[in-house]
Formats: structure tokens, C-alpha cells, sequence
């Protein structure tokens, strides 16, 4: 009966519970209906509190997100590069090289006849250009057009022009082409010096003949040497991992600028095929060849006559010094120019003509690029002092190419 009467009798304890229970259920609803209509914001990575790199603002309620594309890039560069086909005799090997002794003929002609000689062979080649100059100056792979007897170039808008061979430089494995043709889309040289590791750039060329294709990708690394074409090679790549494959040789490597950054020139792969690590020769390298081949066909380079090596801290330790900076002179070639300098084994090089030195191939190329016969010269420290020696520049002489 208490238990009844404190549940149902007592009616103003009912009233109050009534009220409270009421009360209680306005506060959540009122409580419910507050978050859901306040702004909820979340942390921006453009706060000054967090430590991410900022974002672009969202776009406009009720706008979409447009795709990211480049083809007003390409829509620009793309008439400049062009697909390069060329024609080479293969000297086929000479089985019998007594043929124009009349003995050895009349022996033959006595077992049935003289042997027929093999016929004479030729070779295609296919690769990539890219047009500098509304007059028909073409830079492209010294490896696309060498040895070449006839060469022809194919614009994407059907043209065809035959091409002469204005000059070609191994070492750095240039050419440029001429054809006779005016008012031709032409695509801009960049400072590749100010490319950044990460930039976006696009590839372009005519990989294994299907026509131009497009490829993109990001500098992956700067100032690369492979060394695939022999000791005799001046290198600084770009790297990138654009797909690049046969064929696309020559061919153009493009900053979202539309500015030519590089000549595609070179792939690391074991199997022949893309793997994303390939290789462009720097646009300003490509300038300088350029415009040396353009005006005397040939490239001369100075040469100082010393292999160096880079300064670890084990050798650093041998030497007595307490920097890595600068590069160790290992050899000192009889009668070069350094040489007659005074240079010696052990000798530490920390600036070229007041430029500090921090990479031995990075030296190599700036004394190539200088001409021969230039005075230059060099900050060394040897014994723990720093001297100056100074010295005339002899010529860079490039190894002999086998004959095909």
C-alpha cells in the first residue's frame, strides 16, 4: 500500500515528476536542435596551428571540382615536335676477301662458280626532334642520326621534309637538323636550372612508331650521370619517371609552362621498356650545343688533364682536414695543362675561377664548357694552405668512334 501509495497516491509528487520529465526532454530537444543547425568546422591545414602546407580554398557551394589537365600545354607544344626517320648503310662482312685475285677466282671458277657476296644492307632508324627556330632548326639525339645517309622528319600535321645534318656532338650525345621550310611552330627553351625536384613535366615523342604520344610524370633527381656512353661523355640528366621508350629519343620534355626543360635521351630498364627512371639532357646544356653547332658544326671543349674524386670523410681524415668540401685530385695527366699548373696528387680543388666546387661532375662540365686556351683559376688547398694556381686550358680531344 506505501509502495502504491508513493507511485500513484500522492498526486502532486506525480505533478512535479510530470513537470521535471517535461522540462528535461525540452533541454535535449532544444540541446539536439542547436548542433544541428551551427556551423561545425573542422581544422583547416591553412590554420596557423597546424603544421601542414596550405590548401586551395574549396570552390563555390554548388560548383564542381574541375579535373586537373594539361592539354592546353600540349595543345601548345606538341606541333614543335616532330618524329625523325633515318636511313643508314650496314656494311655487311666480307666472307671473301681474295675475290679480286684472278687466282683464287679461276679456283672457285673451276668448283662451280664464284661465291656471291653478301648484299648490301640498310638500316632504319626512328626517333623524336623538336623544331627551336621558325626557320627549321631541329635538336635532337646524336644517337637518332648517327651514321645516317638520308633523313626525314614528320610534323603531326602531315608534312614531310627531308633534313640535312647541320652538326652532331657525341659527348653530349646533340645533333641539330636543318630543314628548308619557313613560319614553323617553334617550342621555347626554359632555364632548366631553375627546375625543381618535383615539378610536373610532360614527355613527348613517338615511342616505337605509334604516333605522338604524351606521357607525364615528375623531376625525380637532378644532375645525374649514367655513364652509358663511356667515359668520354658530358652528362648532367634530369631524372624523371614520364614514361619515356624507344623511339621517344630526342623527343621534348615540357614544364606546365610549355617550355622545353629537356631532350629526352636515355632509360634505365632491364628488360628495354619503361620502368619510370629515365633521362633528359638539360635545356640549357642543350642551348649552349645548340647554338655552337649552329654557328661552327663542331663543339670544342677546354680540358685541364686530372681525374678527381669527391672528398668522403675517410679520405678527408687521410688528408688531414676536417671538410668534405671540394673534390681530391687522383691523377695528374703527363703534360696537361694541369701540369704545368703545379697541380699534384692529393690536392684539394675548392673553387673554379671563384665558383666553389662541390661535385666532381659538376667541375668536369664547367671546365669542358670553358674553351680551349681560356686562363683559368683554381682555389686548392694543399698541406692544410690554400693557394691559388692558375693555368691555360688545353683541348678536350673525343675518343674515336668504332666504324660500323
Amino acid at each position: 500500500m506505501n509502495g502504491k501509495k508513493f507511485l500513484f497516491g500522492n498526486g502532486r509528487v506525480a505533478r512535479l515528476l510530470s513537470t521535471l520529465l517535461t522540462m528535461a526532454i525540452l533541454v535535449f530537444s532544444s540541446g539536439a536542435c542547436n548542433r544541428e543547425n551551427a556551423p561545425v568546422r573542422f581544422a583547416s591545414t591553412s590554420d596557423p596551428g597546424v603544421n601542414n602546407a596550405p590548401i586551395n580554398n574549396p570552390p563555390p557551394s554548388g560548383t564542381s571540382v574541375p579535373g586537373i589537365s594539361y592539354a592546353d600545354v600540349v595543345s601548345r607544344v606538341s606541333p614543335a615536335v616532330i618524329t625523325i626517320h633515318s636511313q643508314m648503310r650496314v656494311r655487311a662482312p666480307q666472307q671473301y676477301p681474295f675475290l679480286d685475285d684472278p687466282m683464287f677466282r679461276e679456283f672457285f671458277d673451276q668448283r662451280g662458280g664464284v661465291p656471291q657476296q653478301q648484299p648490301e644492307r640498310r638500316r632504319s632508324g626512328l626517333g623524336s626532334g623538336v623544331i627551336i627556330s621558325t626557320d627549321g632548326y631541329i635538336l635532337t639525339n646524336h644517337h637518332v642520326i648517327d651514321g645516317a645517309e638520308q633523313i626525314k622528319v614528320d610534323m603531326i600535321d602531315g608534312r614531310t621534309f627531308d633534313a640535312k645534318l647541320v652538326g652532331s656532338d657525341p659527348p653530349s650525345d646533340l645533333a641539330v637538323l636543318k630543314v628548308d621550310a619557313t613560319n614553323l611552330p617553334v617550342l621555347a627553351l626554359g632555364d632548366s636550372d631553375k627546375v625543381r625536384v618535383g615539378d610536373v613535366v610532360l614527355a613527348i615523342g613517338n615511342p616505337l612508331g605509334i604516333g605522338q604520344t604524351v606521357t607525364m610524370g615528375i623531376i625525380s633527381a637532378k644532375g645525374r650521370q649514367t655513364g652509358f656512353q663511356g667515359s668520354g661523355s658530358f652528362e648532367d640528366f634530369l631524372q624523371t619517371d614520364a614514361p619515356i621508350n624507344q623511339g621517344n629519343s630526342g623527343g621534348a620534355l615540357v614544364s606546365t609552362n610549355s617550355e622545353l626543360i629537356g631532350i629526352n635521351s636515355q632509360i634505365l630498364s632491364p628488360s628495354g621498356g619503361s620502368i619510370g627512371i629515365g633521362f633528359a639532357i638539360p635545356s640549357n646544356m642543350a642551348r649552349t650545343i645548340a647554338d655552337t653547332l649552329v654557328k661552327t658544326g663542331k663543339v670544342r671543349r677546354g680540358q685541364l688533364g686530372i681525374v678527381v674524386v669527391p672528398v668522403s670523410s675517410e679520405r678527408a681524415k687521410e688528408l688531414g682536414i676536417n671538410e668534405t668540401k671540394g673534390i681530391v685530385v687522383f691523377q695528374v695527366q703527363p703534360g696537361s695543362a694541369a701540369e704545368r699548373a703545379g697541380f699534384k696528387k692529393g690536392d684539394v680543388i675548392t673553387a673554379f675561377n671563384g665558383i666553389e666546387v662541390t661535385d666532381s661532375n659538376v667541375f668536369r662540365n664547367q671546365v669542358a664548357s670553358t674553351a680551349p686556351g681560356t686562363e683559368v683559376t683554381l682555389t686548392v688547398r694543399r698541406d692544410g694552405r690554400e693557394q691559388q694556381l692558375r693555368t691555360t686550358l688545353g683541348e678536350f680531344i673525343p675518343q674515336t668512334e668504332p666504324q660500323r
